[in-house]
Order: C-alpha cells, then structure tokens, then sequence
C-alpha cells in the first residue's frame, strides 16, 4: 500500500458535492452514526472539511484530524463551524484519551493510514462499542477516479485488519470504485 497524502495545493478539487458525492453520499456516512446519538466523533483525514461539514450538523463536538496543516488553513478559510475541533496529528498518534471518542469516521482517506499502528490507535481513543466508519478507494476498482490501485486496500483487506484489532464489523461491502466498512470497537 502506498499511504500516500493528497497534495494540499489541490485541495479546492475536494470540495466539488458532485463529485465527492458520487463516491461517498452525506446520508450514508451520517446513518451509521444516528442509532448512537452522534456525541463526540473525529474525522480522520478531515482535508478540507468537506464531510465533517456534513455530520456537524448533527454531532455535539467534531475533531477534523489532518496531518496536514495546509489542509486546516483551507478549512479555515472556508468556515469552520462552532462545533468542530482542527486537530493536527497523524492517525497513528492521536492527542484523544482512551475512550474519549463516541466514534470516528474515515472518507476517501483510508489508503493515507490504514496501518495496523493506526487502526489500533483508532481503537484506543474510541469507546467500547464506539463507531468506525470508512469508505475509501477499493482495490477491486479500476483506477479511473482516485489513487492508484496499488495504493489502496481491499475490502478484506480492510475488514481484516479492523477485526485483527478487535473491531466487530458489521457492514463490509464492495462497491463500483469504492468500499465501505462499518465496524464498533472492541
């Protein structure tokens, strides 16, 4: 896997709903989240809040976590509402207590941390039975829209490594160009 970050300098190209929207719809990022009341959640790989916009509007507190710092100055630019925190820090190293997270969400940007480092991390600051969603870039699809294809993982691939780390994966599916895994942590 290539774990590669997407080049901050195109970062307006991340804000077309068109586009965005085709891989990934508001709704099915947000409906995982509604049975738990939303609460506390992270955005990991918020780039330029395009998504974490999205599930503020029904969140207490969101942290937009990016290793990027241009990506923060983007959002900012943009209007970061009341309710979201900008968090600078790698996945693999989060600044959350254990537990502190109600649940955290990952869209079209699995492929830049997807490590066994940071899905543990994930695990750490997320509540027992806390909430991990991810859609990203698949494996199986055929390199057209996104990374390459050898810079990004498999569905099982995926799916593996959350259940390796604990999570109980309810939702592992494959879509056309995209997957989407929805798991609870141990």
């Amino acid at each position: 896997m290539g774990f590669h970050t997407f080049d901050a300098e195109g970062a307006d190209r991340l804000e077309r709903p068109a586009v965005r929207y085709r891989w990934v719809s508001a709704e099915e990022l947000i409906g995982p989240f509604a049975a738990d009341a939303f609460g506390v959640l992270a955005d990991l790989g918020s780039g330029t809040g395009f998504y974490t916009d999205d599930v503020a509007e029904h969140a207490e507190t969101v942290y937009g976590v990016d290793v990027q710092s241009e990506m923060h100055e983007y959002y900012r630019e943009k209007g970061v509402p009341d309710n979201v925190e900008l968090v600078a820090s790698d996945v693999s190293d989060l600044p959350f207590a254990d537990g502190e997270l109600d649940g955290a969400f990952s869209t079209i940007t699995y492929h830049e941390f997807g490590s066994p480092e940071a899905i543990d991390e994930v695990a750490r600051v997320l509540r027992p039975d806390g909430r991990f969603v991810v859609f990203d870039w698949s494996a199986d699809g055929d390199g057209e829209h996104g990374p390459p294809v050898d810079e990004r993982f498999s569905v099982s691939d995926a799916r593996d490594a959350l259940a390796e780390a604990g999570f109980d994966v309810e939702r592992a599916e494959t879509r056309t160009e995209t997957f989407a895994l929805v798991a609870r942590a141990p």
